[in-house]
């Protein structure tokens, strides 16, 4: 069985996602039936939906969506961490209809501008709260804002910490540093785990080859290891670059045969209770 630890659906009419230019292809609707017919088709059974949009209305519509669908095993979803009562809403959240689909919280970090936004006392009070609730954090964010990734981890031992994307290293460019040393720092701590997932995207807008992906895949490998590394599609925001098949392709050629189990399946289960 493979599980794609990574994906997300929208509709327009519900909902713009105002981060989508408006000549590009995927500003389209994108439901959970086309993913479904393209990630069966290779073979993959169970899915984690992770959040697009800082709107609480959302996280509630996806829980409903994993009710409903026995694809998505999991979702990653919103919440204001600042909030004081956002124990209370982790709790509301997990009593909605899907309720028990809810397995980690993430924040569009990438888009604060203080780099060290994740050790706010405000926020760091909400991560505990998202520790105590028994779920994981999801971790959006560019290469610049890894060192407070690494210090917020260390500072929450009980809370596990999931890199979206490789922390977006500059793989168009082929620049390693101080990305790689800034990823390695983070896997360093034993709370912490990774995605494979948005390399395509990164490589873009140009062509992108699975040599060029190598470098970056094998820090991850290496820093992270098969047992805290899984693969995500990053569908449907992969598809200008590649189709979901060729994704999954991708991944499988640059980890080889060490890990398959783990990088395409335990890792998510166990890292999300699916």
């Amino acid at each position: 069985m493979t599980v794609d630890a990574h994906h997300h659906v929208w509709d327009l009419s519900v909902r713009d996602q105002d981060w989508i230019d408006q000549d590009s292809p995927l500003r389209r609707d994108f439901a959970v039936e086309e993913l479904a017919s393209e990630a069966r088709a290779v073979g993959v059974e169970r899915t984690v939906l992770v959040q697009t949009v800082t709107v609480a209305e959302e996280t509630p519509e996806f829980l409903a969506l994993a009710e409903a669908h026995d694809l998505i095993a999991g979702v990653v979803g919103w919440t204001d961490l600042t909030r004081p009562d956002v124990a209370d809403e982790l709790a509301r959240l997990r009593e909605l209809p899907g309720g028990r689909f809810l397995k980690g919280i993430r924040h569009q970090v990438q888009g604060e501008p203080d780099p060290r936004w994740l050790l706010r006392a405000d926020v760091l009070r909400g991560l505990a709260a998202v520790a105590d609730a028994g779920l994981v954090y999801d971790l959006v964010v560019l290469p610049h804002q890894l060192p407070a990734c690494a210090a917020a981890a260390a500072s929450l031992p009980g809370l596990t910490f999931v890199l979206d994307h490789l922390g977006k290293p500059p793989v168009a460019s082929g620049v390693l540093r101080p990305w790689a040393s800034d990823v390695r720092a983070l896997a360093a701590l034993p709370n912490t785990v990774c995605k494979l997932s948005g390399m395509v995207t990164e490589a873009g807008p140009g062509p992108w080859s699975a040599d060029g992906l190598r470098p970056y895949a094998d820090v991850v490998l290496q820093a992270f290891g098969p047992d805290r590394l899984m693969f995500g599609s990053d569908w449907p925001v992969c598809t200008p670059a590649a189709s979901y098949a060729q994704v999954l392709d991708v991944a499988r050629r640059l980890t080889g045969p060490r890990g398959h189990e783990q990088i395409f399946e335990t890792t998510a289960v166990r890292v999300y209770g699916l």
